[in-house]
């Protein structure tokens, strides 16, 4: 087994369905990958959606889980122990895969035989269309990550996103998985960065990561969630990750964090100016905010 894609899913019974359809689909042979769905403590029919979703689809190696410690670390880190492949693939519950996405992560990992991790496109699929108030920046909270144009090594620290990351498992497992001290979401509390926190490590060993854009998925986005409290939750969440790495690191990292928000605060309000003179008013205030919420979790 070369792949092991690695869904953890909590409560997208409404979901879950296209993203495995989306890899039943996939272009490259179903004996080159597996799919691991790991249930973190879904209340709503989760686990009745999946395992009708088994019956009905025979073919290939498609596996239900469960993780009860709560957040998606756990969840991944259970998926990953129970992978056969050499190589980890982690996608949302929420996310389609395109059809040769599967052929594209093997040619990836052919034709660049040094590659350690590496990560790939995502496209919001905003249901039932994008809000005015979007804004490239604020994108990025819901996933929107499109890195360049062309296959390229990541630079200045740059990373890919978790619901399209790629790792080789023995790496994996020999930097501990992902830090369970930033789980991503626990009931309504958000600690998250869990995949920045993992590509760091791999950085700090010496490799490089790799973006591919033709490695992409579409990431579900209802609008009628996006509201003032969920955003909050995402941009403050964020904060709050960053406070944990960095002060795992020293005191001074964590400083060193605080001063990059300030000033990425400063760079915000600039930008909601520019917005306002371009006439997008409505995309001003929602980067000023993502900023300030992000801050309020890294000093809260």
């Amino acid at each position: 087994m070369l792949v092991s894609v690695v869904i953890c899913s909590y409560n997208r019974a409404t979901y879950i369905g296209g993203a495995l359809d989306s890899l039943y689909q996939q272009t490259a042979s179903k004996d080159n990958f597996e799919v691991i769905v790991v249930d973190n403590n879904s209340t709503d029919d989760t686990e009745q959606v999946v395992a009708k979703w088994r019956s009905d689809h025979t073919e290939g190696h498609f596996h239900y889980s469960t993780e009860t410690n709560q957040g998606a670390s756990f969840a991944r880190n259970t998926g990953a122990a129970a992978a056969k492949g050499q190589w980890l693939c982690f996608m949302d519950d929420d996310a389609i895969a395109t059809p040769s996405y599967i052929e594209n992560i093997i040619k990836h990992i052919h034709d660049k035989p040094e590659a350690i991790g590496f990560g790939g496109r995502i496209i919001p699929k905003y249901i039932p269309s994008e809000p005015k108030w979007m804004s490239y920046y604020v994108s990025s909270l819901v996933g929107n990550f499109d890195y360049a144009p062309n296959a390229c090594a990541f630079e200045n620290g740059k990373y890919p996103i978790e619901s399209n990351m790629i790792v080789k498992k023995v790496v994996y497992e020999a930097i501990g998985g992902f830090n369970t001290q930033i789980p991503g979401v626990v009931g309504t509390l958000r600690i998250g960065g869990e995949g920045k926190e993992l590509f760091y490590k791999i950085l700090a060993l010496g490799h490089t990561i790799y973006y591919d854009p033709s490695i992409c998925v579409h990431h579900v986005v209802e609008v009628k969630k996006l509201t003032s409290e969920y955003m909050y939750r995402v941009a403050s969440g964020i904060g709050r990750g960053e406070k944990t790495r960095t002060l795992n690191n020293s005191r001074l990292a964590y400083i060193q964090k605080i001063v990059e928000y300030i000033f990425k605060l400063g760079a915000s309000v600039i930008l909601g100016i520019k917005y306002c003179l371009q006439a997008t008013p409505a995309k001003a205030w929602p980067v000023i905010q993502f900023r300030i919420d992000a801050l309020k979790g890294l000093i809260g």
